[in-house]
């Protein structure tokens, strides 16, 4: 079998993620049924990781298997030709036959962006927040995330996965002119949870919360004791490391 691989980028406003699902607008269909309109059959098209309704990717990883050889250049234009202006395929390449897109993955890292001007340019991919916002007050919270924890009070109540520790690799604010920027790099995520960093540690930074508020947050394991979870127009999977 071939093994081809699919660096994807997408504007997830109008989908209700990446993950195929019934009566629902995905990512993941789309794509499937743009391949299928070329080599005329249905692949498995696996990907690095969920993203959820109206969440963006610019490093969106895929990968399909086929039994024939594919022109990858002519596949490529083929599929962007046929895949709406707001989903695109950036690179392409065979990979070997035992690659596979989420197994293999060993880091993930997200993006959120947040506009502290209301700015019609600014207002599809980033949250407009009016609060204060302390960019060192944020850093020195991050640096309590950084480890292995367990996330629950930071994932969705109904998470399907039981094991909720993470792996946080790096995790830091920056301001570049009208927009603070967060990234966060894990070995993994929960469902929700990068969305719900944002909302507590801002909320928090907020109040003038001393660094103590995260920790029994962390600890409580309790999603009651969090924040807001942020809008998903902000939030961006940035990169998956393999």
């Amino acid at each position: 079998m071939n093994n081809y691989f699919l660096h994807i980028q997408y504007d997830g406003a109008a989908y209700s993620g990446w993950q195929i699902q019934d009566n629902a607008e995905t990512v993941q269909q789309r794509i499937v049924d743009a391949i299928k309109v070329i080599l005329k059959e249905k692949v498995n098209l696996i990907g690095s990781g969920r993203t959820d309704t109206g969440v963006h990717a610019l490093g969106q990883i895929a990968n399909f298997k086929v039994e024939s050889e594919l022109d990858i250049y002519k596949f490529k234009h083929s599929l962007n030709s046929i895949l709406p202006e707001d989903i695109s395929i950036i690179k392409m390449k065979k990979v070997p036959e035992e690659f596979h897109a989420r197994f293999n993955a060993k880091k993930r890292s997200y993006l959120y962006l947040i506009s502290k001007m209301k700015s019609p340019f600014y207002n599809n991919y980033s949250w407009y927040y009016h609060n204060k916002i302390n960019v060192e007050a944020l850093n020195n919270y991050s640096k309590l995330l950084i480890g292995e924890h367990n996330f629950s009070s930071f994932a969705k109540k109904k998470s399907e996965v039981e094991n909720k520790n993470c792996n946080i690799y790096n995790a830091h604010w920056k301001e570049s002119g009208e927009l603070i920027m967060f990234f966060i790099e894990a070995n993994r995520f929960l469902h929700g949870m990068v969305r719900t960093v944002v909302g507590t540690l801002l909320g928090i930074s907020s109040n003038d919360e001393k660094e103590e508020k995260l920790i029994k947050i962390l600890e409580s394991q309790d999603r009651e004791v969090a924040g807001e979870t942020a809008p998903a127009k902000g939030l961006f999977l940035y990169k998956v490391k393999y």
